[in-house]
């Protein structure tokens, strides 16, 4: 059964996975997943990454089925690993930002020397980190690593994408709220 094609309609898959969820995933799990952890492996990542990169990419396949959103026009291999490599390279890209991060002087963006504590620079980062974390991972993820929305629901546990933009503009607002009487002016970024 492992090596027979996975070839079925929209309505197919969603019959499939409502009726019978743990055998059909077991199943586009063996013959895609070995497909990703080459891939993942030939980019630099680990086993490790690519079992995370593949189940988020079998979470937004089964979430669209589910709720029928899903108009799938090639193979599900090929579908999944379009996700994959979409992920993976995200993945890259947040890996790259965060070494040159590392890389910066520990002291970058804080007051310059000249300045007092007191004065009227204020640090943008403390108003986001004064969120919580939640709020301040999704910004983050959102407006810094420029992830997508299907990809935070998932990384979050939202039920759909629809959820996590509701709460991506909560925590904005709330950004807005905390900073609405000061100016562009004030900031130090």
């Amino acid at each position: 059964m492992h090596g027979a094609p996975i070839l079925l309609t929209n309505t197919d898959w969603r019959h499939a996975l409502l009726t019978n969820r743990e055998q059909t995933l077991e199943r586009i799990y063996a013959k895609v997943y070995p497909m990703a952890l080459h891939y993942v492996k030939e980019r630099g990542g680990s086993a490790d990454d690519a079992k995370d990169i593949f189940q988020e990419a079998l979470i937004v396949f089964y979430e669209k089925v589910v709720h029928d959103q899903l108009v799938l026009t090639a193979s599900i291999s090929t579908y999944l690993m379009a996700i994959c490599k979409n992920l993976w390279l995200q993945e890259l890209e947040k890996r790259a930002r965060k070494t040159s991060l590392e890389s910066l002087p520990p002291d970058i963006g804080a007051l310059d020397s000249d300045e007092e504590i007191g004065s009227d620079t204020i640090q943008l980062k403390e108003f986001v980190n004064g969120l919580g974390d939640k709020c301040r991972d999704i910004l983050v993820s959102f407006y810094y690593f420029g992830q997508k929305l299907e990809y935070i629901a998932a990384k979050y546990g939202y039920r759909n994408i629809h959820t996590a933009t509701v709460q991506k503009f909560k925590c904005l607002e709330r950004l807005r709220k905390a900073v609405s009487h000061l100016s562009i002016e004030r900031f130090h970024l």
